[in-house]
């Protein structure tokens, strides 16, 4: 039987239960706001390498760029997804 006191990362929740994997919620702003905050920009660029994190980088430019480009989208929520589930999870 599995221990029901540890989630998966697939079952991971914030703190109003929601599963984190399905951004509930969560708008664009909120995540890159929490990223930078998380990271840093010369992080935030090494880990996701595109212009708008690494050349005069403002949480404006990069929502333009981010809500036009869906493929870079997709990879600032998936790693948002995996740093939040590991603070849930105390792995961070």
């Amino acid at each position: 039987m599995p221990d029901s006191a540890q989630p998966s990362a697939n079952e991971a929740r914030d703190e109003s239960g929601h599963l984190i994997r399905e951004l509930h919620g969560i708008k664009l702003a909120q995540i890159l706001e929490y990223l930078v905050a998380a990271y840093g920009w010369p992080e935030l660029d090494r880990r996701i390498p595109i212009n708008c994190f690494s050349v005069d980088p403002s949480i404006k430019s990069s929502l333009t760029f981010l809500r036009r480009m869906p493929w870079a989208r997709t990879k600032v929520e998936d790693l948002y997804v995996q740093t939040r589930t590991a603070e849930v999870l105390g792995k961070r």
